[in-house]
């Protein structure tokens, strides 16, 4: 056989195939083929390219090795991966077309299956990737997304199994980034937070945090002036290089009038509850709520009253809140429960022993929240109960009682008292963390200046 060959443009253009995985292995054929028969030589110049003689150059390579390699390319599905960004007015339908998706049975299970139907919710501009073959049969499609509710980031994803599809959810690997920010106020707080300065403005989770923060030591609506100015170090999580939620502050300062307010959040590496402390270890969460009722109305102080049953005078030793039957009733602080149950007079009532010698009681509910035996863990806010008119009771209300010792007192006497502080384990622990929070406060505020700090 003469190894050199003239192949015209006409006869190559014929060779170009229709199909997808046909392009994919004709390209590698022709790159075998030049592999095969050596490099392209240099024809003189012609006025009509389409004439011009390609010269091929015979090498050792034998045949039947580039005839397997390109059996083997035959015999490989070729697999596709998509990224698209969800569109305004995106259907399914369009949304499958960018993707390369030709799959009417994977449509079909998108729209039907509830849980393969959250991908239709996704905002415009979220990412979605999906992989198909080469005839744009569904392979798997994933994205993430976001709870309105809580901020969670989920993985969705819809998956081939044979000839059906299953719909899978997990949470969503993020990239946790810490982040620092710094203000100065000329106007007010939103203002300062809405500026473009500094990387961008603050996320509207991240100034309600800061506003809670501080709220017990600054009226953010008379208090804060021009010239205050703030600093804040807080979490972002990010996926696939794009921000998807905004966590929690770690450390704020906020200077106001002159005076530097500090907060470091601290969490307990064991319980993993936390709460913000101030740089010497103060707890600024206060230890008890006002109430635990969200909205009421006292009818019946701490003091000496006619007893509505007996009708005789006796030391009420406690608060009375009217409310309607139902109303949740929230526990004052954190604790566990000591009692739970029906209490006689009391009617159903739990009882919760906080720290130190603290605890409160809660009588005449209606009902008792689920999981309120002894020993269980409450959290600060949880609700334990609802309003009702059990035991010795002449309408719908809450008994609050608050005792130290077993004796109930006035808890209006307590209602400043701060959290409870850490032991000293916990404080070795929380002075490391502070002084790297403290380190980053001086990185961000202006050099040279002395504030005094509370």
């Amino acid at each position: 056989m003469n190894p050199i060959q003239k192949i015209t443009r006409q006869t190559l253009l014929q060779l170009v195939p229709k199909t997808r995985k046909a392009r994919v292995l004709s390209a590698g054929a022709v790159f075998l083929s030049m592999c095969a028969f050596g490099a392209v030589g240099v024809a003189p110049i012609a006025s009509d390219p389409s004439d011009l003689p390609v010269t091929l150059v015979a090498t050792n390579l034998e045949l039947p090795n580039l005839a397997s390699q390109i059996a083997a390319l035959q015999q490989d599905e070729q697999q596709f991966i998509h990224e698209e960004r969800i569109r305004r007015g995106d259907s399914l339908g369009s949304l499958f077309t960018r993707l390369g998706i030709e799959d009417a049975q994977a449509q079909k299970f998108v729209r039907s299956d509830k849980l393969a139907r959250r991908l239709l919710s996704l905002q415009t501009g979220k990412r979605i990737q999906a992989e198909t073959d080469e005839n744009g049969l569904l392979l798997s499609m994933r994205a993430t997304v976001i709870d309105g509710k809580n901020g969670d980031a989920r993985t969705i994803s819809v998956e081939r199994k044979g000839e059906a599809f299953v719909a899978l959810e997990a949470p969503a690997k993020l990239e946790r980034r810490v982040e620092m920010r710094s203000r100065d106020i000329a106007s007010s707080l939103y203002a300062a937070t809405d500026s473009n300065v500094d990387g961008g403005s603050l996320p509207d989770s991240i100034v309600g945090q800061i506003i809670e923060m501080f709220s017990t030591d600054i009226d953010f609506r008379n208090d804060v002036k021009r010239g205050d100015r703030f600093n804040v170090v807080y979490e972002t999580f990010w996926l696939d290089g794009e921000q998807v939620k905004t966590g929690r502050i770690l450390a704020g300062e906020f200077v106001n009038r002159g005076v530097a307010y500090q907060s470091v959040w601290y969490e307990d590496p064991i319980t993993k509850q936390g709460g913000y402390y101030t740089l010497d270890g103060k707890a600024l969460k206060k230890a008890f709520l006002k109430s635990p009722l969200e909205y009421s109305r006292i009818s019946s102080g701490f003091s000496m009253r006619v007893h509505p049953l007996l009708g005789k005078w006796k030391a009420h030793k406690g608060v009375d809140y009217a409310a309607s039957t139902g109303t949740p009733i929230r526990a004052v602080a954190d604790a566990t429960v000591d009692f739970a149950g029906n209490g006689n007079g009391y009617g159903n009532m739990v009882v919760l022993k906080h720290w130190s010698a603290y605890s409160t009681a809660y009588a005449h509910m209606s009902r008792i929240a689920p999981g309120m035996r002894k020993g269980a863990k409450i959290n600060q806010g949880q609700v334990i109960g609802y309003v009702g008119s059990t035991g010795w009771s002449t309408g719908a209300h809450l008994h609050y009682e608050f005792r130290v010792a077993g004796v109930a007192k006035d808890p209006n006497q307590y209602k400043s008292l701060a959290q409870q502080p850490l032991n000293q384990a916990e404080l070795a622990r929380f002075r490391m963390a502070a002084a790297e929070m403290n380190h980053r406060f001086s990185l961000l505020g202006p050099s040279g200046s002395a504030m005094a700090a509370r």
